[in-house]
């Protein structure tokens, strides 16, 4: 029986805890599943372990109907995360990873909204090949999925100014620490090579059961808050002082998915917890991760991630395991404040005379479609870049450390291509969509292919109310796990059945507090039905630099949301 002191959980362990404990340090069958010729598929314990490698099993749904016609298994495909700590890479590795997507992939590079590629389609038969060539390019894929830390997020441009890349450094301190230790990545994926610096056949930190569920960390440096870091489990909030970075504010407790109909479950903003001096980062991280790994719950996968961890033990009691398990004092948190959580579009030139050039990228998928060949775009700036390339926490990119003789043949491409205009709408600007259809096997609707078309007709709207030069927060996901951060959108759209959509509003535009449902299962019509009013009330009767968020509550349409516990009410 699963049972902690404090914890008032008693109850067994779920079946995947079972799996990770049996898995001899996520082994499991993986190989034995990557080689049999029968199925297209893993066996169904690997399904689970090969997330901790960095990747999904997916199946292309559009062509189940077809499949089963002809009686053949789905087309199951996998999906590839490659972990990206702060978003940076270089020239070499984009080409690298171009390459592979026109290879073994769908031909598109997926921009993931924390700081991530991601793969679409791969076949079972060239997973390895495809993780392979990945850490040939000195990335990899480990942890970028599982029950471990994620990823870890930073501002998207370390080059912006000395803190910044600070911010950036620490960002990948903290994923090098975190890292899982397990020499199984080495031995299925790699042939038992080992990259530079070595693996250790141990887990001093996950051990055989690693966490109760993911774990995801970021770093904002305020005024912008472009990692949406308040809804990540670990926050650090940068303090900067006479121009120095001093330290962190460390916020805990931020998740974005629950589950409709189990109101048990919510999406949460993280607590802002105190601060510490810059020098203790690493320590904190990992003191917050052994806080969620000794008491989080391991039951119940659904109330399994921090932010419940946290309401059910209390301020208190986490701020007293800190300081027993590694002597963390976190002291009064330090003021800041937010002004935005979007990215800053165009050119910009850093201190250092070197410019950097932020993309719009629709749905974080670069790709060729449409008449807009983004994907050759970037493909032929990386073959003339000296600087870096940057993914952002919106989906977008920066081309970074662009020196000034190289600046015009760069902007020549981007508009060769049609790539860069910036007289895009605002709500088009500040979209996220997450994947969703066809592959995602948790999505109930579209989200990626749909939202730039509803965006068309809602700029429509905004644009007969003078509102199209208005920054509004728009995202949507094919279903409530969070993907694309919903529920911190001044326009959330969660996906409840084909075409249908829950209507969310009332999100601060700094990503400070949730949404609330004001409608559900709504068609497109029933969408623009629903916001046409608001915006036209939102023209008329807004107070001077009023954000609409802020005004749909000010006005009554949805109340604020206080705490994620009260998501529902």
């Amino acid at each position: 029986m699963y049972k902690m002191e404090n914890d008032n959980i008693s109850a067994p362990p779920s079946q995947l805890e079972t799996i990770k404990t049996n898995s001899n340090y996520l082994r499991g069958t993986i190989t034995e599943s990557l080689n049999n010729p029968l199925t297209g598929a893993l066996y169904e314990q690997d399904q689970v372990l090969i997330k901790f490698h960095g990747t999904y099993q997916q199946q292309d749904r559009d062509l189940d109907d077809e499949r089963k016609r002809q009686k053949l298994e789905p087309l199951y495909s996998f999906l590839i995360r490659v972990r990206v700590p702060a978003g940076i890479t270089t020239p070499a590795q984009w080409l690298a990873l171009d390459g592979l997507a026109d290879k073994y992939a769908d031909k598109t590079l997926k921009l993931t909204t924390r700081q991530a590629f991601q793969f679409h389609g791969v076949l079972k038969r060239k997973l390895k090949t495809t993780i392979q060539e990945i850490n040939k390019t000195l990335l990899d894929t480990i942890a970028a999925c599982g029950d471990v830390n994620r990823n870890v997020m930073s501002s998207a441009n370390p080059y912006e100014s000395p803190v910044h890349s600070e911010v950036a450094k620490d960002a990948r301190r903290i994923s090098a620490h975190l890292t899982p230790q397990t020499a199984a990545y080495h031995e299925i994926w790699l042939d038992g090579k080992l990259v530079e610096g070595g693996e250790k056949e141990e887990e001093p930190l996950y051990g055989k059961t690693y966490l109760p569920r993911k774990f995801k960390t970021a770093i904002a440096i305020p005024p912008r808050n472009d990692t949406d870091v308040l809804s990540n489990d670990l926050g650090f909030i940068a303090i900067v002082e006479n121009g120095q970075l001093s330290g962190y504010n460390v916020t805990v407790g931020g998740g974005m998915a629950y589950t409709f109909g189990i109101n048990t479950t919510y999406p949460r903003v993280a607590d802002v917890m105190g601060y510490i001096p810059k020098e203790k980062i690493v320590d904190t991280s990992e003191a917050v991760l052994v806080f969620q790994r000794d008491h989080g719950n391991r039951s119940d996968r659904k109330n399994a991630r921090l932010k419940y961890t946290l309401d059910r033990l209390g301020h208190d009691f986490f701020h007293a395991e800190l300081k027993r398990t590694h002597n963390i004092l976190l002291e009064a948190a330090k003021p800041y404040e937010f002004t935005s959580m979007g990215d800053q579009f165009g050119w910009s030139q850093s201190r250092d005379g070197l410019w950097h050039c932020t993309i719009f990228v629709e749905g974080g998928k670069l790709a060729d479609r449409n008449g807009y060949p983004a994907k050759t775009a970037i493909r032929e700036v990386a073959k003339i870049h000296t600087g870096s390339f940057i993914l952002t926490g919106n989906q977008n990119l920066v081309i970074a450390q662009v020196p000034k003789e190289l600046k015009p043949k760069i902007v020549n491409i981007l508009k060769k291509h049609n790539v860069a205009d910036n007289n895009l709408s605002q709500l088009r600007k500040n979209s996220i969509a997450c994947a969703a259809l066809p592959l995602c096997g948790l999505a109930f609707a579209e989200a990626e292919r749909y939202l730039p078309s509803l965006v068309d007709k809602l700029d429509k709207v905004l644009e007969a109310n003078n509102l199209q030069n208005e920054p509004i927060t728009i995202r949507m996901t094919g279903c409530p796990n969070g993907c694309g951060r919903p529920f911190l959108a001044e326009i959330g759209l969660v996906g409840r059945a084909p075409g249908k959509y829950n209507l969310y509003l009332g999100a601060s535009f700094v990503g400070e507090r949730l949404n609330k449902l004001y409608k559900e299962m709504l068609s497109e019509e029933g969408i623009i039905a629903a916001l046409t009013p608001i915006l036209e009330d939102f023209s008329t009767n807004r107070d001077l630099n009023e954000r609409f968020g802020n005004f749909v509550i000010r006005r009554g349409y949805v109340k604020a949301v206080e705490e994620g516990k009260k998501f529902h009410e």
